[in-house]
């Protein structure tokens, strides 16, 4: 069995979550009887009883019987689930809890739980309406990277994280740099000399904090955004007052008006093209490799079939998955072997026939990713979703079926 690499693991989680937001989104209820609640961490799971057994109480004042007795029954199956709960897992949890339709006037009660999402639950809410409330958790699986962030002019300075798309102020700092009119009685290459060992004492202080801030971090941490007026971000960076590990993570330097925390948003927002590339920039890297491999080499394989005979030999280095993919496959027994199908998973299991004329019998059907993730598993494959936010990864999903990958030896398959 491999050893997942955090990241891996990240990736699966998303993966995993999405597939569930998708069929939450694709449920409606006849009123407003679907249930959502988010759990932060910290919330003790008898206070959320409570809440439950109050709404509970209330929604006997609902005048439709249908609604009145779908949205009690919601929260009674919450009510139930929660029993299993000593306190919320990390980062939270979301419940969901709804009569959904299931056509022909008839309804289905549905309930998930969705424990320790990728960024923590930050408060509690309660939700009813026609749809599960999934928006938060949308903004979640979105969140991706970690930032240094650092604004400065010679007056202030602050330095913060972005994480994903929430940006956290943390420290800031003022300056004792005089300003350009020098006081009476102090020649002006004496007040000259004094202003810049005040503005290198300043630029050394930001530079303290940015390190104590960003260094622990430095192996988790994707990029350092530095930004402000000219020529004051350019003298900063140029004088590399940053720790060298931070001044080598350097992304970019922008010109920001303002430099106390809004100047740390403003800063994200000047740099999002930079951010873009980066957060894709492993999965750019990786469908280079592919394409080149594809016309230059023979160590490259794509497509259901193939790139599950290649899993099974373990030839396959790492498995790249499209992280739009959305299908299923069925498996048949055809007497001496196993014959496959791939289709939309939102459609019923096709037919098939086997290639020696026997009769096909479903031995089962599964979520494609993870009947080939499976088999990368067992075989030491690394799994790499790719984003369809740029051209090579759109062609993964469109000309290549969403399924391929990149050989460690070649193979002939």
């Amino acid at each position: 069995m491999s050893q997942q690499s955090e990241e891996e693991q990240s990736d699966r989680k998303k993966y995993e979550f999405q597939k569930v937001i998708e069929d939450l989104q694709a449920h409606e209820g006849s009123g407003t009887q679907l249930v959502t609640i988010y759990v932060p961490e910290d919330r003790r799971i008898s206070d959320v009883v409570a809440h439950i057994t109050q709404e509970h109480s209330e929604a006997s004042n609902i005048k439709s019987k249908q609604t009145r007795t779908a949205v009690q029954d919601a929260l009674s199956s919450l009510k139930a689930r929660l029993k299993y709960y000593k306190d919320p897992p990390e980062n939270g949890m979301v419940l969901f809890s709804g009569a959904i339709d299931s056509g022909g006037g008839q309804t289905d009660m549905k309930t998930e739980v969705l424990e320790s999402p990728p960024q923590p639950v930050e408060s509690f809410r309660y939700h009813c309406d026609s749809e599960f409330l999934t928006e938060p958790l949308e903004h979640m699986l979105a969140d991706k990277g970690l930032y240094g962030l650092v604004v400065l002019d010679r007056r202030e300075a602050n330095v913060g994280w972005l994480r994903g798309k929430r940006v956290e102020p943390v420290k800031s700092a003022s300056s004792l740099v005089p300003g350009k009119q020098r006081k009476g009685g102090q020649s002006a290459q004496r007040f000259a000399r004094l202003r810049l060992e005040a503005i290198d004492n300043f630029y050394q202080e930001v530079a303290e904090m940015a390190n104590e801030l960003f260094v622990p971090e430095r192996h988790e941490l994707d990029g350092v955004l530095v930004g402000g007026p000219s020529p004051t971000k350019d003298e900063f960076l140029d004088g590399d007052y940053l720790h060298h590990e931070l001044q080598d993570s350097v992304l970019g330097k922008f010109d920001v008006a303002y430099t106390d925390e809004s100047g740390l948003y403003d800063l994200v927002d000047a740099a999002q093209d930079v951010l873009a590339d980066a957060e894709i920039m492993e999965d750019k890297e990786l469908m280079e490799r592919f394409f080149k491999q594809l016309h230059d080499g023979n160590q490259a394989t794509y497509g259901f079939e193939p790139t599950r005979q290649n899993l099974v030999m373990g030839s396959v280095e790492h498995l790249l998955i499209s992280e739009d993919l959305r299908q299923d496959v069925a498996v048949f027994d055809c007497g001496n072997t196993e014959e496959y199908e791939v289709f939309d998973a939102r459609k019923a299991t096709p037919s098939h026939e086997c290639e020696d004329g026997s009769d096909a019998e479903l031995e089962e059907r599964e979520d494609v990713i993870e009947f080939l993730m499976a088999i990368a598993d067992q075989r030491g494959t690394e799994t790499k979703f790719i984003s369809t936010d740029f051209e090579k990864g759109e062609q993964l999903l469109n000309a290549f079926g969403g399924i391929a990958g990149l050989l460690r030896y070649e193979t002939g398959v």
